[in-house]
């Protein structure tokens, strides 16, 4: 690999009413917006040999939508996946916020994951994909790990408090830089702590 872009998807009928969804399984296509979103995110990109996606709906509709006309093969890399959210599944994310701001990294909500668990699947993710042979990869996923992802390409480890990434926004990350990231990523995630 040599590029990575990384985006988040669309707004999804979750995210516009701020909720959170962890389980792929459950339906969540992007709202009108989103697809317009997605769209745009296309318009802004130039060659790409693989488009990485999650498991996720709204995921696959803005790599769909963003890249509508090209012949580009595809790899679901599920350790990129939404955190898991236990019993905050599908409520309010403000509701998610306040209750994981106020603990630690190695505190999970029941049923859920606790960010040492995630910043070591979204290294594992990211790591698969510096392995790969394709010069210019897109990567559709979620705002944590593009959040993760994108601060630890400069040397900062995850904190409590993240902000969002905005929707289907192109954001390139050399080689050294994705190196770089995972690297912080599988640190921190050996030993977490804010």
């Amino acid at each position: 690999m040599r590029e990575l872009v990384v985006a988040r998807h669309g707004e999804s009928e979750y995210s516009l009413k701020e909720l959170v969804n962890g389980d792929p399984a459950v339906a969540c296509p992007l709202t009108p917006a989103g697809r317009d979103q997605a769209r745009a995110l296309g318009a802004l990109l130039g060659d790409v040999d693989l488009v990485a996606i999650t498991e996720f709906e709204r995921v696959r509709e803005t790599a769909e939508l963003a890249l509508a006309g090209r012949d580009v093969p595809w790899l679901v890399v599920p350790e990129l996946n939404d955190p898991h959210y236990g019993t905050f599944e599908g409520g309010g994310l403000d509701v998610y916020r306040e209750w994981v701001w106020g603990r630690g990294p190695l505190e999970a909500p029941t049923g859920g994951e606790h960010r040492g668990q995630l910043a070591a699947r979204f290294a594992a993710g990211f790591r698969r994909l510096l392995e790969r042979p394709q010069k210019t990869i897109l990567l559709v996923s979620h705002s944590l790990p593009v959040r993760y992802v994108l601060d630890a390409s400069e040397g900062l480890s995850p904190c409590a408090k993240v902000d969002l990434v905005e929707y289907a926004v192109p954001h390139p990350l050399t080689r050294d830089q994705l190196a770089r990231a995972v690297d912080v990523l599988e640190t921190w995630a050996a030993a977490p702590a804010f």
